[in-house]
C-alpha cells in the first residue's frame, strides 16, 4: 500500500495541479475553481468563483503562509475569491446549466476533520452538481479544452520556457566539463539540481534520469545510484522547473571526455535522426511524421553499421517515439488526433531519437551496453522551429571539446568524511 506520507508524519512536497496552476497561478492545496461562460450574479457579478485555504496564523507558522482571499485578490487577480468552507453555502443552482465540465474527480482523499479541505470540496461539489458518477463526455471536453489551451504557449509562456531549459543547458554543459570516471551518477545529479536552483528553479520538472553504461539502456532509470561512472557513457535526461514549466533535455556524453569508435558511431547516427527531424520541424507537419523520420535514418544507419538486417527491427533498438509537448508537465497536454494532427505555430515540443543496445543484445557485443539520447526542446515557428536548448552542444566534437575544459565543481574542495 502507497502511503499518502513520505515518512511518519512528513508531507510529499506539494505540486499543483497544472490546469489549475494554468488558470490561477494558485500553488496551494485544498482549492477550487468554478468557470462560468455567461456571467452570474446579480449584486456582484463574476464570471469565475475561487475557493481557497483560509488564512490560519497557527498552521501558517508551521507549513508557510497562505495567500488567503485578500492575497488571491491582490497578487493573483481573481476578484471573486473566497475561503474554502464557504462553498459548502454558497447559492448556485448547478441544475440551470446545460453543460457541466470538469476534470477526474480524485478519489483517494484522506477526509482531514481538521478543516475544509479538497475531500471536504469534493464532496460539496458532487452534490451540489448531483454527480453520483463521472461523465466521460464532461471528462474528454475537459481534456479537450484544457488540451487546446495549453498546447499553444503565450509569449509570457514562451519567456519562461526559454528560461527554463537556459538553465538546464547550463547544468548539462558543467556536468560535461565537470565529469570523470570516478563520478557518480548521484554527483552528477546533483550538479544539475544545485545549477536549478541557483538560477532560481523551484526544482526538477520530472525524476531526472542519469544513467551510465547499461543503466543509459534502461529508458526510465531512476536510482542514479552508481557509484563509479567509470569509463562508460554517462546518458542525462534532466530538466529544471522553473515556475511551474519543464525544460527537458536529454545529452550523452563519456565520462573520460572521448567517445569510443562504437560509441561516436551510435552518437552520430542519433544526431542525424535528430537533424532529419529538425528539418521539418514548421506549422503544418503532421505529428507523426516526425517519428516516421526519426525511425527511416536510424533503420538505415543501424543496418550500415551491421546491427540489424530488418528495417522493422529498428525497434529493437528505438522503442519509444521522437516528440511530445512540453510545458506546465513534462508530457505536457495537447490534441493529439490521428495521423493529420499537425504542427502549429507555437507550441513547444521535444525531439528526441535514441538508440539503446543493452547486453545479450543479438549483435556484435562490441555495441552492448551503448545507450544514447539526445533531446532538444523546439518552439515552432511559421515556416521554421527555434532550438530553445541550442546553448548546450549537441555534435560529438562539440562535447568532447567543452568536456576538456574545468569545472567550478572541479577545484571545489570538501572535508574528508
Amino acid at each position: 500500500m502507497q502511503s499518502e506520507f513520505f515518512s511518519k508524519d512528513i508531507n510529499y512536497n506539494f505540486h499543483q495541479n497544472p490546469d489549475l496552476y494554468y488558470l490561477t497561478g494558485y500553488k496551494e492545496p485544498d482549492a477550487v475553481l468554478l468557470i462560468f461562460k455567461e456571467t452570474q450574479g446579480t449584486d456582484q457579478t463574476y464570471n469565475e468563483v475561487f475557493f481557497i485555504r483560509e488564512r490560519n496564523a497557527g498552521k501558517e507558522m508551521w507549513t508557510g503562509r497562505r495567500l488567503g482571499v485578500e492575497g488571491a485578490k491582490s497578487q493573483l487577480g481573481i476578484s471573486t475569491a473566497y475561503n474554502g468552507k464557504d462553498f459548502k453555502d454558497f447559492a448556485i443552482d448547478f441544475k440551470k446549466f446545460d453543460k457541466i465540465i470538469y476534470d477526474n474527480i480524485p478519489v483517494d482523499i484522506r477526509n482531514n476533520t481538521t478543516g475544509f479541505d479538497l475531500f471536504g470540496l469534493i464532496q460539496s461539489f458532487k452534490t451540489k452538481a448531483e454527480i453520483t458518477k463521472e461523465d466521460p463526455a464532461s471528462l474528454e471536453l475537459f481534456r479537450s479544452i484544457t488540451s487546446t489551451l495549453r498546447e499553444i504557449k503565450t509569449p509570457e509562456e514562451m519567456e519562461l520556457m526559454r528560461k527554463t531549459v537556459k538553465l538546464s543547458c547550463v547544468a548539462h554543459n558543467e556536468v560535461m566539463k565537470a565529469i570523470g570516471p570516478n563520478m557518480s551518477e548521484n554527483e552528477a545529479d546533483g550538479i544539475h539540481a544545485y545549477i536549478h536552483r541557483r538560477y532560481g528553479a523551484e526544482g526538477e520538472g520530472y525524476p531526472p534520469i542519469v544513467g551510465a553504461g547499461a543503466n543509459g539502456c534502461i529508458l526510465h532509470y531512476g536510482d542514479n545510484n552508481s557509484t563509479k561512472i567509470d569509463n562508460q557513457l554517462l546518458l542525462m535526461d534532466v530538466g529544471s522547473e522553473y515556475h511551474g514549466y519543464s525544460a527537458d533535455v536529454t545529452r550523452t556524453i563519456p565520462a573520460n571526455g572521448k567517445f569510443t569508435e562504437e560509441q561516436k558511431a551510435i552518437y552520430q547516427l542519433v544526431y542525424d535522426a535528430q537533424e532529419a527531424v529538425f528539418k521539418i520541424c514548421k506549422e503544418g507537419t503532421p505529428l507523426v511524421d516526425l517519428n516516421n523520420t526519426a525511425k527511416e535514418v536510424l533503420a538505415n544507419g543501424l543496418i550500415k553499421l551491421g546491427i540489424i538486417t530488418d528495417p522493422k527491427d529498428v525497434k529493437l533498438y528505438y522503442p519509444h517515439s521522437c516528440s511530445h509537448f512540453l510545458g506546465l508537465d513534462v508530457h505536457d497536454k495537447g490534441n493529439f488526433s490521428g495521423p493529420k494532427s499537425g504542427l502549429k505555430e507555437n507550441m513547444v515540443i521535444t525531439v528526441e531519437p535514441g538508440i539503446y543496445i543493452p547486453a545479450n543484445s543479438k549483435c556484435d557485443k562490441k555495441w552492448w551496453n551503448i545507450g544514447v539520447r539526445i533531446e532538444d526542446d523546439i518552439a515552432i515557428k511559421k515556416d521554421s522551429y527555434e532550438n530553445l536548448s541550442a546553448d548546450s552542444p549537441r555534435k560529438w566534437q562539440d562535447i568532447e571539446k567543452l568536456a576538456a575544459q574545468k569545472s567550478t565543481f572541479n577545484e571545489m574542495k570538501f572535508p574528508k568524511i
